[in-house]
């Protein structure tokens, strides 16, 4: 089959929906097929700022939420017209990434599938991007309810997000959990010395590693917050974020109150080649998502890799998390938001190094088992075949 995947936001860029694209054209060129990827980065930088992010920009001066929508319909006609110059490759299938990227497929006259990574307006409200209760919420949903009624056929990335689509749509997903190349993903701490010493992570400290987009509904003040306590016992700890967002203000701020700075590192978005370096020379990783305006973690791709990797894992007990993590036995769970337990669950694992590496020996057999990237991409190909 040629199967284009399609985005209207940046490709590559940080964070899952970036690495879900990238894992899933290696699943599935793995089993033969042709794959492109088409996404807004694929319009010319300076079309990017005069049709969107400028006009946007001083909208959203004038009315907060206004300029996000006019920057959502924008990157669809473009993408749009991109599509429209590619018909002479005669894809099969056009696997679209979110709303707005499906409604640029339809509107092409090009078949499309649609996978849904999330909820578009809680998220928008979660963000900041639009205002509760306002004309561009409203519009917002209706626009999803609206692309899932009429794609061909709806891949959600966990049950919740599932079960959201049939709720506001009336629509009969398929959920197809997150997956990683488990390849790529991989225990690797034969190299942990040599990668702290590139990095400049001194030999000697323990490190919790955070790849985590700074957004308040992946809860990334609360390692910060449960630091302190963790310092008082082991004072060379180091946090280390990799990831950028509009949480990084208030995050530098509660670093700078608690006196922690020596302690903790943002490295802002790195590349995802050398995310899995980090996870090799981390102690522990964490993932600690909260609810936000009714949205919550899907199959985090985050806690995957880091299970994939040999990486000792702490996640908040919600949404997906709760799916994939088996508490106590391939990693801890602990409540969200609550900087108590999140401090004993560090500082049980920093005690108990073999706990942690027991933990990390049974998550990459479940990585192994049950969130190959090549399993997923034949679930795909089954639901693209249906859909022609």
């Amino acid at each position: 089959m040629k199967i284009l995947l399609a985005t209207v936001y940046h490709y590559p860029h940080t964070g899952g929906l970036s690495v879900h694209v990238a894992t899933l054209k290696a699943g599935l060129e793995a089993r033969g097929h042709e794959v492109d990827i088409l996404s807004f980065t694929d319009i010319p930088e300076f079309q990017q700022k005069a049709a969107v992010r400028g006009p946007g920009f001083l909208m959203n001066k004038v009315s907060k939420g206004k300029g996000f929508v006019f920057g959502l319909k924008q990157r669809k006609k473009m993408l749009q017209k991109l599509m429209e110059a590619q018909k002479e490759k005669n894809y099969d299938i056009v696997n679209a990434q979110e709303v707005y990227a499906t409604f640029a497929a339809l509107d092409a006259g090009l078949p499309v599938v649609s996978t849904v990574h999330g909820y578009l307006t809680y998220e928008a409200l979660s963000a900041g991007n639009i205002l509760k209760g306002s004309a561009e919420e409203q519009f917002l949903l209706q626009q999803e309810i609206e692309a899932y009624r009429k794609t061909r056929a709806i891949i959600t990335v966990d049950t919740r997000i599932k079960n959201y689509v049939k709720k506001e749509a009336g629509i009969d997903g398929t959920a197809i959990r997150n997956f990683i190349n488990v390849d790529d993903f991989k225990p690797d701490a034969e190299n942990k010395a040599a990668y702290r010493e590139k990095h400049g992570v001194p030999a000697d400290a323990p490190v919790f590693f955070v790849p985590r987009r700074l957004t308040k509904k992946n809860g990334v003040i609360y390692p910060i917050l449960s630091l302190p306590a963790v310092l008082e016992k082991y004072p060379n700890a180091k946090l280390i974020y990799a990831g950028t967002g509009e949480a990084m203000d208030e995050m530098k701020k509660l670093i700078a109150e608690r006196g922690i700075a020596e302690n903790v590192e943002l490295l802002g978005a790195i590349p995802h080649n050398v995310i899995k370096e980090y996870y090799a020379l981390a102690d522990v990783v964490l993932v600690p998502s909260v609810y936000s305006e009714g949205v919550e973690e899907a199959t985090s791709i985050s806690a995957l890799e880091a299970m994939g990797s040999g990486s000792p894992l702490i996640a908040c007990a919600v949404g997906g998390l709760k799916e994939i993590v088996e508490h106590g036995v391939d990693g801890l769970l602990v409540e969200e938001k609550n900087v108590e337990q999140l401090s004993e669950a560090m500082i049980d694992l920093l005690d108990n190094p073999e706990k942690g590496a027991q933990f990390a020996a049974a998550a990459r057999k479940k990585i192994e088992d049950e969130y190959s990237h090549l399993a997923a991409a034949e679930k795909y190909e089954s639901i693209y075949k249906a859909s022609l």
